[in-house]
């Protein structure tokens, strides 16, 4: 069956799915244990996969440019992607005219990782007391957002706040970072993320100063993100059906077998009749 979809792939896939892309989003998704990945292309226009590359380097990026070529390169406007450099640098050098837009998705995710680290740190120092005890039931509270805390996940913090500075201070460096991404000025955004980079970096807190020094270098594209309100929202979506898709089949043996179920169910190709769908 793999083969006889990719095939049918190579036989029906239109060169034309390349044309007329604008805005392109970025991500990559695992397809074996070990570190086995593919790169995919979004269109976010069309809300559908246009390229998928094995592996989840620059050189894999540079395939997709290779094949989309200088005068549709230069149709594009914006790609969105999370804060892989190999993704990054690949984007900057065949379309540097291109503004990259850095996820706010992906950004919160390394504030989360770092108050995390924090709070692991700080059980471990308190490890066999009653304080160590009851940072262990804190993760929640502290991770999720605050409109959706429970009454107990709120008292959790606010004795938090009273008996662990060090680790409410790193709360609040996370939720810091979260309001300045929701800005909709964009100089108003940069200058809140310069004083949480300044903040942060004075911490005392070895995550957050590693996380500064990330905001500063991607600044720009995290700024992109608030004047276009652009987001690999897309994207994720689309990985959540490739996932459904591997699960379904119990996983793939091969990455070209996996690269064209992807653009047979998510590619937009039209078949004569038409694929049946699910009532």
């Amino acid at each position: 069956m793999g083969t006889i979809i990719e095939r049918i792939v190579e036989e029906r896939l239109s060169p034309g799915r390349l044309e007329g892309l604008q805005i392109i989003g970025v991500d990559e998704l695992g397809w074996k244990a070990g570190h086995k990945y593919v790169s995919l292309v979004v269109d976010h226009l069309r809300s559908r996969v246009v390229w998928v590359g094995e592996g989840k380097n620059e050189e894999t990026l540079d395939a997709f440019f290779d094949e989309l070529g200088e005068e549709r390169t230069k149709e594009l406007t914006h790609a969105t992607m999370d804060l892989s450099a190999a993704f990054s640098k690949a984007v900057g050098n065949r379309a540097p005219h291109v503004r990259k837009v850095f996820d706010r998705f992906h950004v919160q995710k390394l504030a989360n990782e770092a108050l995390d680290t924090v709070r692991r740190q700080e059980v471990r120092e308190q490890a066999g007391s009653q304080e160590g005890k009851a940072l262990k039931q804190s993760r929640w509270a502290l991770l999720k957002n605050p409109w959706n805390l429970t009454v107990r996940q709120g008292e959790k913090l606010s004795e938090l706040k009273k008996t662990n500075q060090t680790l409410y201070r790193a709360y609040l460096l996370k939720e810091s970072l979260a309001r300045g991404m929701d800005y909709v000025q964009p100089k108003r955004a940069s200058e809140h993320l310069d004083k949480w980079c300044q903040w942060a970096s004075h911490s005392r807190l070895a995550p957050f100063a590693k996380l500064a020094k990330t905001v500063q270098r991607h600044k720009d594209g995290i700024l992109a993100y608030v004047e276009t309100g652009l987001s690999n929202g897309v994207v994720e979506g689309i990985n959540n059906k490739i996932r459904a898709l591997s699960r379904r089949a119990y996983g793939f043996r091969n990455p070209k077998a996996f690269r064209a179920m992807i653009l047979l169910c998510c590619g937009g190709m039209e078949f004569t009749p038409p694929l049946p769908v699910a009532a």
